[in-house]
Parts: structure tokens; C-alpha cells; sequence
């Protein structure tokens, strides 16, 4: 996950003291691209021919975006005013599990829509939650929390449907911190999903 500098923010300087949550309403014009990286898994000794097409995943309007979400209250949805990450989420998500389940060798080809042969199986997943969410007692929790379905493509049948979910308390409301929390929440889940995934679709 790293950081990079585009565009100028303004107002920063013109208030003093201010959290990166104190800042939601202000107007932005520069912002920190965060990219969220994929997990190493250990590489298998024995690697099939088989090919696994990963959907882009579908996700709610609010999630569909580059923007970093903040919930701070159940009917209130907003977005960091400085930060971003590199894509939109469901692009982002996409190629993380493509790269993570690619590192363990153990298929012939996995990759996304038009790349690659016909595929043996194919890898749907539904994101729920990916964003910051501000508690009762005001307390901020990073949540991601997204369904996976492998089908076989020949017939379309389920060879399994699993719920992935993790949440990280955050120590303070800085992008920095609320991006590398979702790193911390990627680098725990991801190589469940591997697992999962390959042990259906190898």
C-alpha cells in the first residue's frame, strides 16, 4: 500500500487542530492515492491447466468508487476529503484477489473478463462493506466484509458460496492510518480466500 501526491488540498492550513474527519465537508483538490496490495501465498508443487475468471466484484452505488467511505451514523455516508485509493473499490478488490490467488501457482491462468482461454471456473464475489464506520460510543472500526461464489462455467453450478468478513479498531481518523488498516484487514483475509477459492476451482 503506498501513498502518492496528486492535486492541491485546500483549507488545511486555514484550520488548525482539524482531525481528517473534521475536514469531510471541506472542498479538496489534492488528495493521497493509497493502492492496497495482494498476499504472497506459498507456490504449489503441483499446478493444473485449469484457467479461473475473476468477475469484477458488484458492489452497493456508495462503495463503486475510488473515495474512501466514513459512515457516521447508519443513514449518513461520506468520503474522505484527502484520500483516495488508486481505483475504484471493486477494480481495486478484483486485482488483489487475482494477484493473490495467481502467487500460489496453482492454476494455469487466472485473470479477469476478455484475458485468457474459456474458463473451468469462475470466481463472483459481492462487496457488503468496505469503508469506515463511526460506532455508537465513537469509536471507528475499518470494516470489508464480501461474498465469494465459485461456479463451474460449463453448467453454471456452485461449487461453493462463502462470507469473508474482518474489522480493524483504528487508533486515530488520518488516511495514512485508515488505509494501512485496510491492508491489515487484506493481509488476514486473503489467504483464507485463496485457500477457499483454490481448493474449488483447481
Amino acid at each position: 500500500m503506498t501513498p502518492s501526491r496528486r492535486l492541491l488540498l485546500l483549507g488545511v492550513i486555514a484550520l488548525p487542530g482539524c482531525t481528517a474527519l473534521d475536514l469531510l465537508g471541506t472542498s479538496s483538490t489534492l488528495r493521497d492515492i493509497y493502492a492496497l496490495q495482494p498476499v504472497s501465498v506459498p507456490a504449489q508443487a503441483v499446478r493444473s491447466s485449469r484457467s479461473l475468471l475473476v468477475v469484477t466484484p458488484s458492489a452497493p452505488a456508495a462503495i463503486t468508487t475510488e473515495r474512501i467511505l466514513i459512515k457516521q451514523d447508519p443513514l449518513t455516508v461520506t468520503y474522505l476529503p484527502d484520500a483516495s485509493w488508486s481505483d475504484a473499490v471493486p477494480a481495486m478488490l478484483q486485482s488483489v484477489l487475482i494477484r493473490s490467488l495467481a502467487s500460489a501457482n496453482q492454476i494455469g491462468f487466472v485473470g479477469a473478463q476478455g484475458d485468457g482461454p474459456i474458463p473451468d471456473t469462475v470466481l463472483l464475489t459481492r462487496i457488503d462493506a468496505f469503508g469506515v464506520e463511526r460506532q455508537a460510543d465513537g469509536a471507528l472500526l475499518a470494516q470489508v466484509s464480501f461474498e465469494a461464489t465459485v461456479l463451474r462455467d460449463r453448467d453454471q453450478r456452485v461449487l461453493g458460496t462463502r462470507r469473508f468478513a474482518q474489522s480493524v479498531a483504528l487508533a486515530d481518523d488520518q488516511a495514512n492510518t485508515i488505509a494501512r488498516s485496510f491492508q491489515m484487514i487484506l493481509d488476514e483475509l486473503l489467504p483464507e480466500v485463496v485457500a477457499w477459492v483454490l481448493a474449488r476451482a483447481a
